[in-house]
């Protein structure tokens, strides 16, 4: 199993300003755990995350390397680690492919690790997170933290569904270590 991860809102709190400094980066509580639990199934953990803060000039990459720097300290003290970034710095204004709704993340980490889309779930908290899992064809989780009550509240769009809902990582990792991979939702 392939595990993809978005950032804001799944692994720390999300903010509307945006993240801009790793003292900014405040981690949602049991990520290191339950990252861990993934970790010690020997399943990659990939982060998929739009930064729209380097396309708008805000940040720059060296700054987002300084954040994941901290979001990987934090999880290394529950022995977690993620195997691999990737990040889309696209403004909404000029999207490829790569950001969220597109499947460009998923896709290249599906590549990356040699995992076909059954054997990939896509853990998130938005709406764009579900539509760029489903284009690419991978597994959907969707947690309520972060934006995921609002998202909840909205509603999914149609062509993401089935969408598996949990609280939060934690929650999510749990039931995909006790049901097995083959049981996580479509």
């Amino acid at each position: 199993m392939l595990v993809l991860l978005d950032r804001d809102g799944v692994l720390n709190e999300d903010r509307a300003d945006y993240v801009k400094s790793p003292a900014e980066f405040v981690p949602i509580p049991g990520i290191g755990a339950a990252i861990a639990a993934l970790n010690a199934r020997r399943w990659p953990v990939v982060l998929c995350t739009n930064q729209a803060c380097i396309g708008k000039g805000i940040i720059d990459v060296a700054m987002l390397d300084r954040i994941h720097d901290t979001l990987r300290d934090h999880i290394a003290k529950d022995g977690a680690h993620i195997d691999h970034i990737l990040f889309a710095p696209d403004p909404p204004w000029a999207q490829t492919e790569r950001r969220k709704p597109g499947p460009g993340m998923p896709r290249e980490a599906m590549a990356l690790f040699r995992h076909a889309p059954a054997d990939t779930v896509f853990i998130g908290d938005t709406d764009t997170d579900m539509q760029a899992a489903a284009k690419a064809g991978c597994r959907r989780i969707l947690v309520r933290s972060g934006k995921g009550r609002a998202t909840l509240a909205k509603g999914l769009s149609p062509e993401t569904q089935p969408v598996a809902i949990f609280d939060d990582l934690a929650a999510a990792v749990a039931r995909l270590l006790s049901d097995g991979p083959e049981a996580a939702p479509l």
